[in-house]
């Protein structure tokens, strides 16, 4: 009896404790708690473990066996609102996604699997849209924010789980499932609508999905975004065009050649098995002639981006919760920001980093690029145009050309930086020419011409697109040389120097002329307006006329095709000067090499606005005297840019945070002029157009 009555005592006793009690959090505390959720700590959110401990159920054993708290929360008069019941509910079946996904792969069921992230999707489309307040009054709650990364995270998932299925079995080996429409997985209903996608891709399968949320990189500096709603995704439609196609090549050549060393097997002269030889050489060199021929001369940037969104059948929240109807949508954001969802307008997600990312980080670029300059197999033997993104024909074009050694890693920070530019991305479209640096300027110049005139009669025949007019060209380096034949006048001037510099009789003066006259005779592009000249050594330098420059211009190898296709030039030039040999891109960027020396005084454009960026290594010293490590400052310097900027760095000047915030100031600038002049002519030949550029104000020096 004395036990009993002391217990009832302790009771007693607590009835008179406090009640509430409390204990300081730190900020950091207070943000996790209200912030951290079953995808950052692996427990339920504070927000769902207060909803179940208002309807009497218990966040312990609701994490441990979530199917009867989900039955209970969606079933019973729990009481509270649906705002709280099915936002906890959408954190419940997340909690049974990630269990089903985090199951050793012979115990997963992805029947079971997709079926838990589409309940994710719906439930956190319900209560995004169907919950009593619409999502903008929501706008800067945490639980909003919350939910709709679930609703995200759920669409990214679902679409992972159907893709594989596609391609594991449920479809990749039938052409006519490409286009599939309708199918049911799971119990669900499920409408695939790729319109908008599949404008510009057509009915083409990608080769992957990658998840853009599951891509990091080195060498960017930002990865840039749209918030929103939607799953963005990465869809690698294709391998790359050129890298593929060169190793494939190779590969090829390297199967039918004969073993070094090996002598032919048929009797005859001595000399036979080397003229059976020559005749598989020239055999292999057709083909790869044909190969290279046939092989597209520009493309889209394989790996696009694509936004993904859920919309779940019904008008009301009863009918979402009946119903197991989806349409999944695929979006391209570069065409749609905005999109009707639950019947609200509500912003696209986008990812614009991820898929440039993608496609640099697999393109081996950077080897094959030193593979061309050398000659050496894998390499390419002509110009290749790289669209960013699908065509657009209200985007204006802006055209980047790299330099020596280099391919479109040269652009990697400054595409990411200018494309993350909103007002920018809004109105340009970013093109990039990859090609072959071991080749005569004039040689790259005439085919970098040839295949963009020939990009723009292809997306754009009648020539009236926005796309076609306004365009503004980027080059750096020997790319920035190439950029001002682009925007300048030939005349014969050149076709004088070389007249000057090789003595032939008048018949193999006509001859050479017929073939080279297209090469060395130009007008100004006309469809550009404006231009950037990075690091240009527009009138040579010296390092490259040094012993050095000297030695590695002769490990410069041209391309074969070159040599072939210019083979009877050569010879008509050697019937008169033995020994003479086709100048290499190392010989041309020589400051007494004729061509750059003739090249450096046409006439630019009266219609093209120009700017001069220019590094320097140091930032004392005269002007004048002062070099980037290879580019002097008196060979990029131009009379006539409207702007001069002078950045303290090396030669890769165009990758410094300067130098991208001066394109960018530029092509502001640029935006501003287009608005202030609605009635603004467009660029016509030379003999055209709007009045000579002013001359540039004292440079600035940018530290």
């Amino acid at each position: 009896m004395l036990a009993i009555a002391l217990l009832g005592g302790c009771a007693v006793l607590r009835e008179f404790a406090p009640s509430v009690q409390v204990e300081s959090l730190t900020p950091a505390e207070y943000i996790a708690l209200r912030r951290g959720d079953i995808l950052t700590t692996g427990n339920l959110s504070a927000a769902t473990r207060e909803t179940l401990r208002v309807t009497g159920l218990h966040a312990g054993p609701c994490q441990a066996t979530g199917a009867t708290c989900r039955q209970a929360l969606a079933e019973g008069d729990t009481g509270i609102d649906d705002e709280r019941r099915l936002s906890a509910l959408t954190e419940l079946w997340l909690q049974e996604a990630l269990a089903q996904d985090a199951l050793r792969e012979r115990e997963r069921d992805p029947q079971v699997q997709l079926d838990a992230w589409l309940e994710v999707g719906r439930h956190a489309y319900a209560y995004l849209f169907h919950s009593g307040r619409a999502p903008e009054t929501r706008a800067f709650e945490d639980r909003q924010t919350q939910v709709r990364d679930y609703y995200n995270l759920a669409a990214q998932e679902a679409v992972a789980l159907l893709f594989d299925w596609y391609v594991h079995g449920g479809g990749a080996e039938d052409e006519a499932a490409v286009q599939i429409e309708r199918l049911q997985r799971a119990g669900w209903d499920i409408t695939v609508d790729v319109e908008d996608f599949a404008e510009q891709w057509g009915d083409s399968a990608p080769l992957e999905l990658v998840p853009a949320a599951s891509l990091s990189f080195a060498g960017l500096r930002s990865v840039y975004r749209r918030d929103g709603f939607g799953a963005e995704l990465v869809a690698v439609m294709a391998d790359d065009p050129v890298t593929t196609a060169a190793a494939t090549r190779a590969a090829d050549e390297t199967r039918e050649a004969p073993p070094e060393g090996a002598r032919a097997s048929d009797p005859g002269p001595p000399d036979a098995g080397a003229r059976h030889a020559a005749g598989d050489d020239r055999e292999r060199s057709e083909r790869a002639r044909r190969r290279a021929r046939q092989a597209p001369r520009w493309s889209e940037m394989p790996s696009p981006a694509n936004t993904v969104l859920l919309d779940f059948a019904g008008d009301d929240l009863a009918a979402v919760l009946a119903q197991r109807e989806v349409t999944i949508s695929v979006y391209d954001p570069y065409r749609t920001e905005a999109v009707s969802l639950g019947g609200v307008q509500v912003p696209l997600a986008a990812n614009f980093t991820a898929g440039y990312g993608l496609w640099l980080a697999r393109s081996g670029f950077n080897r094959q690029s030193l593979r061309s300059l050398f000659g050496r197999g894998q390499g390419i033997d002509h110009p290749h145009l790289y669209l960013m993104q699908p065509y657009d024909p209200d985007r204006r074009i802006l055209l980047m050309i790299h330099g020596l050694a280099s391919s479109p890693e040269a652009w990697v920070n400054v595409a990411n930086e200018l494309m993350g530019d909103e007002a920018l991305r809004d109105r340009f479209q970013i093109w990039q020419f990859y090609y072959p640096t071991n080749m005569p300027i004039a040689l790259n110049h005439r085919a970098i011409r040839s295949t963009l005139e020939n990009a723009l009669r292809h997306f754009d025949p009648t020539g009236t697109a926005q796309a076609s007019h306004d365009m503004v060209v980027i080059g750096h380096s020997m790319g920035g040389v190439i950029a001002r034949l682009m925007v300048s006048s030939s005349g014969d001037a050149l076709w004088r120097e070389f007249e000057r510099e090789v003595e032939l009789d008048d018949g193999r003066r006509e001859r050479v002329k017929r073939r080279l006259a297209p090469i060395l005779t130009f007008e100004p592009v006309p469809q550009i307006d404006r231009a950037i000249f990075v690091a240009s050594p527009h009138r040579g330098t010296e390092i490259a006329g040094s012993r050095l420059g000297r030695w590695f211009g002769r490990l410069v190898r041209m391309p074969l095709t070159v040599l072939e296709g210019l083979g009877d030039v050569l010879q008509e030039v050697a019937g008169e000067n033995p020994g003479e040999r086709l100048p290499n891109s190392i010989d041309n960027l020589d400051r007494h090499d004729p061509f750059v020396r003739a090249a450096a005084d046409l006439p630019i454009s009266p219609a093209v606005r120009y700017h001069s960026i220019i590094a320097r290594t140091r930032g004392d010293g005269p002007l004048e005297d002062s070099n980037d490590g290879l580019v002097p400052y008196w060979s990029a310097h131009l009379d006539g840019a409207v702007s001069e900027r002078i950045i303290v760095s090396g030669h890769s000047v165009q990758e410094t945070a300067p130098a991208i915030i001066e394109m960018r100031r530029i092509l502001h600038e640029d935006i501003l002029d287009e608005g202030a002049q609605d009635e603004r002519a467009r660029p016509t030949p030379v003999g055209g157009g709007r009045a000579a550029s002013t001359p540039a104000a004292a440079p600035a020096i940018v530290p």
